[in-house]
Parts: structure tokens; C-alpha cells; sequence
């Protein structure tokens, strides 16, 4: 049985990529374990909440710590900012991937709203914890004030009612917006919150306005297919026992909904409609994670569709047999009574629980590998994204800390207040 001593183990390894997959001079994270891969800035920002964890694991001296996320911060203040096409960042928010030295945009990727979030909500998760009065942790404090004060969240509409996707120098904003349950439900908080440029509360309303309330395997919930959208939010928001105005008429809460979407994931994987080899009660995450590659095999007589990187989600798909340990361990403080279960099975399957990073964050027992140490596939790298929700929701899980932390947040909590939350920990608020 998975122990305190087991989590400790689990929770350290993995907290190890924030520490090797960096560049020293930047503080800079590489988006995964492939040595030509940029950065990404969502990592920097799991990293930057990854902190505390550090901290008060005892992993690094509460007394440095300030000094690696004051390393990211000053690069993120002094980096190229402007609408060139290599810069690192435009109207306070910042490009998906960076080069990990230069720190500019490579790929001619999208200035990312989302991803800009992440990367927030850990500077937010640093500046409340390091609340000493001292010229580093002040000025860490100030920068964070600065940064997060940039970003042009009204900008971000382009003239509408909900954020849009993201921007292009080459082409303007991208013809897609934030709207319907998923994981920005953090980025309209962090809009909303912002003192600067914050969002109109009818944003809200348009993100909400087309959510899908359905009934699956006898369970009601808020629909989004991969389990990873109910989660990212709640890595930084205590979700419990609070409610906007579509919850109170639900009769529910975020948090509760996410505690449905896990078991939706496992009656999945129970009922195993399209017979893929391994899945079952201990057996499922089905989220937004790597794959075998695109491609089509005939495995014992049946034509089967794989794919590469993908979201893919319960009970609509898509589904190649693709399963995501670190998606399932995500879920631990909604569901521990069946991810515990879950995880004692898969540290049974040689995914590399004992690796330099923890378990290998997705795996095909119906694709099979013939040099493979377990005779099916599983993906080669570690992915920056998939170890911090591991990290910060063992430690929710355990203490509560990024949460209790992120209730000090004037930001997070105006945002709330301002979509319509009440109850719970909010309503004990001044």
C-alpha cells in the first residue's frame, strides 16, 4: 500500500526535473526531456509554485529559495517585450515556447493567454509566500506586482466578450476563444483580479454561457473530456465549498465536479468500450499527454488509430488505449479512496516510478514495442507540464499549502468575488 514515506519518494523525484531541466542563467524550464526543446513558460510557472514545496519538503533553504524564482522574475522583466516577432513577450503576456537560452520565441508560436495564467499564478503563489520583509523577498514581491500588472487583459478580448486563444505578429489574434468549462477557469479568475486592466464581469458570463451540464454512467457533472481541464485550475484555487452562480443552481461546486470527473474516468476504463488491452478499475487518465505516434495497426484483427500528442478524454475520446499515470495522481485530494488503489497497480507496471523524474508520464499496453522492457510503449520523455500537477496536488493532497498560500491572494480572491463566487473559506474573507 501506497505510505507517507511512498508519497515523499514520489513527490521528490519529481520535483527534481524543475531542478535539472533548467538553464541556470534564466531560470528557464525546457518544455521536456528532448535536449532541443524550448522552453515553456507554463513550466516556469509550475515551477515557481513548485517553491514552497521545496521549502518546506526541506528540499532547498527557505533562506535561498527567493533567490530562484528573483531569477526568472528579473528575466521575464528584462526580456524583449513588443510586438516584434522575436520578442519574448507583448502587452504583458508571453509566447508559448522560448529558446532556452535567448529566452525569444521560437517556433512562431502564439502569445499564449493561457499559458501566460500558469505562469502568473506561480509568480502569485511566490509573492504570498515569501512574505518576509527583507530586500529580496521585497523586491520579489515589487516584480510580481509589476508583471502580473501588464498584462492587458481587456486587450485580450480583441473587441469581444471572452479571452481569446492567443496572438500572432504575423496575423493577429487567433480565431478562438476561451468559452466553455475547461482549464481556464484561472485565467478569467487572474483577469478579473487584475488592478490594472481587469476584465469586464461579462467575460465571465460568456466563458460560462456554453457549458455542458450532461448525465454519464448515472453521474451529473459539468462536462470537459480530459481529466487534465479539472484540475489546472484547482492546482492554485481551493474550489470547495465555493460556488459561482452556475454551481449554486447545480447544487454542487468545482471541486465536487471534479471528483465526478475522476470516476467518470475510471467507470471508463471499467466498461472499456473499445477494448483496449490493460484498462480497468486501476487502470485509467485519459488527458491531454503523448502517444505512440499517427498511425493506424490492425491488432488482432481490428484496425486501431493511434495518436501522437493529443487531449484525449472520456467518454467521447478521442482514445487510442493511451493512459496518463501523472493525470490519475492529479486527482488525489478529490478522489484518494480510488487514485491510492490506482497508483499501488501502476508502480506495479515497471513506468518508471524509480526514474531520475517519477513515473513516465504516459504509456499503450495495446501498442506494442518489441524492445520495449515491458513489451508495449511508453513515451520517452518527461514532459514539464505533467510534474508540476503531480507535485502541487500531493502537497494539497498532504498540507493544503498551495491553497492555504493562494487565499492570500488579493488577486485570485477579487477575481473570485468578482465572477460571482460565495461561500466556504471566501465568505470568512474581508
Amino acid at each position: 500500500m501506497l505510505d507517507d514515506e511512498e508519497l515523499n519518494r514520489l513527490q521528490l523525484t519529481t520535483l527534481q526535473y524543475y531542478l535539472h531541466e533548467i538553464n541556470p542563467d534564466n531560470g528557464l524550464i525546457r518544455d521536456k526531456t528532448d535536449k532541443t526543446a524550448p522552453a515553456s513558460i507554463a513550466a516556469d510557472g509550475l515551477a515557481l509554485a513548485s517553491l514552497p514545496v521545496l521549502v518546506e519538503r526541506g528540499v532547498i533553504s527557505r533562506e535561498f529559495a527567493p533567490a530562484f524564482a528573483l531569477r526568472r522574475l528579473r528575466f521575464f522583466r528584462d526580456a524583449p517585450h513588443g510586438p516584434e516577432p522575436d520578442a519574448t513577450g507583448y502587452k504583458g503576456f508571453y509566447y508559448h515556447f522560448l529558446d532556452m537560452k535567448s529566452g525569444r520565441r521560437v517556433w512562431n508560436c502564439e502569445l499564449s493567454t493561457i499559458d501566460s495564467a500558469f505562469l502568473f499564478a506561480g509568480m502569485l503563489t511566490c509573492a504570498d509566500y515569501f512574505d518576509q520583509e527583507n530586500e529580496e523577498e521585497d523586491e520579489l514581491r515589487r516584480l510580481v506586482d509589476e508583471l502580473f500588472g501588464k498584462a492587458d487583459w481587456q486587450w485580450a478580448l480583441n473587441g469581444g466578450s471572452a479571452i481569446s486563444h492567443g496572438w500572432r505578429p504575423e496575423s493577429g489574434f487567433i480565431p478562438h476563444h476561451w468559452k466553455g468549462y475547461d482549464e481556464a477557469l484561472l485565467l478569467y479568475i487572474l483577469g478579473l483580479g487584475s488592478k490594472t486592466f481587469p476584465l469586464p464581469a461579462e467575460s465571465y458570463a460568456a466563458y460560462c454561457s456554453t457549458y455542458q451540464w450532461r448525465k454519464i454512467y448515472g453521474r451529473e457533472i459539468l462536462y470537459s473530456g480530459p481529466l487534465f481541464t479539472h484540475q489546472l485550475s484547482h492546482l492554485w484555487i481551493d474550489l470547495h465549498g465555493i460556488r459561482d452562480k452556475f454551481m449554486r443552481d447545480h447544487n454542487t461546486d468545482y471541486f465536487q465536479n471534479s471528483r465526478q470527473a475522476t470516476y467518470l474516468q475510471q467507470e471508463y476504463a471499467i466498461q472499456n468500450p473499445h477494448g483496449f488491452a490493460g484498462y480497468g478499475e486501476h487502470c485509467w487518465g485519459f488527458t491531454a499527454c503523448d502517444g505512440p505516434g499517427w498511425m493506424t495497426r490492425k491488432i488482432n484483427g481490428v484496425d486501431r488509430q493511434f495518436y501522437d500528442y493529443i487531449a484525449r478524454g472520456t467518454p467521447d475520446g478521442p482514445d487510442d488505449g493511451t493512459v496518463a499515470p501523472w493525470v490519475a495522481i492529479a486527482s488525489l485530494p478529490f478522489a484518494p479512496e480510488i487514485v491510492i488503489p490506482t497508483m499501488n497497480h501502476m508502480a506495479q507496471l515497471n513506468i518508471g516510478v524509480d526514474n531520475r523524474y517519477g513515473y513516465y508520464p504516459s504509456f499503450n499496453q495495446t501498442y506494442e514495442v518489441a524492445d520495449s522492457p515491458t513489451g508495449w510503449w511508453i513515451t520517452p520523455y518527461h514532459f514539464a507540464i505533467d510534474q508540476g500537477p503531480v507535485i502541487l496536488m500531493i502537497e494539497n493532497y498532504r498540507t493544503g499549502l498551495i491553497w492555504d498560500i493562494m487565499r492570500r491572494s488579493h488577486y485570485i480572491v477579487s477575481g473570485l468575488k468578482r465572477a460571482g463566487f460565495k461561500g466556504g473559506w471566501l465568505d470568512g474573507l474581508t
